[in-house]
């Protein structure tokens, strides 16, 4: 029982502070500075598309030519279609994306992720 309540404390101080790094930063003037807008699949160019979280310009060049050979996408879930981007990666990407309409993302969007960086020399060499 003495375990819980020196370890109870400190898991939620994790939890709450791994929480507020997933909020937006603010800028100078006190606005968000996060990333907002959409990625037309259709007409977006290769480094357009590589402004999306946790794509490079490799997968986006991919993307592209997935989309020459293949036609438009008619809906955003045929990305799964091109090598790389499986489910996971999906629904990072999905808010950020359309089949229609203009792109309207203009910065680099930051991607949160999903690992420990608690990771230990022995687990990265393993």
């Amino acid at each position: 029982m003495q375990k819980w309540k020196i370890a109870l404390p400190l898991l939620l101080s994790m939890s709450l502070s791994g929480a507020r790094a997933a909020t937006p930063t603010k800028g100078a003037d006190g606005a968000s500075t996060a990333a907002t807008g959409t990625i037309n699949l259709n007409s977006a160019s290769a480094e357009q598309i590589a402004l999306l979280p946790r794509v490079g310009l490799k997968l986006a060049e991919r993307v592209v030519a997935y989309r020459k050979t293949n036609g438009p996408f008619k809906k955003v879930e045929d990305l799964m279609e091109v090598k790389g981007v499986g489910e996971k990666l999906f629904v990072v990407l999905r808010p950020h994306l359309t089949v229609s309409g203009n792109t309207t993302l203009t910065q680099k969007v930051k991607s949160t992720g999903t690992r420990s960086r608690s990771r230990t020399k022995a687990a990265k060499a393993a």
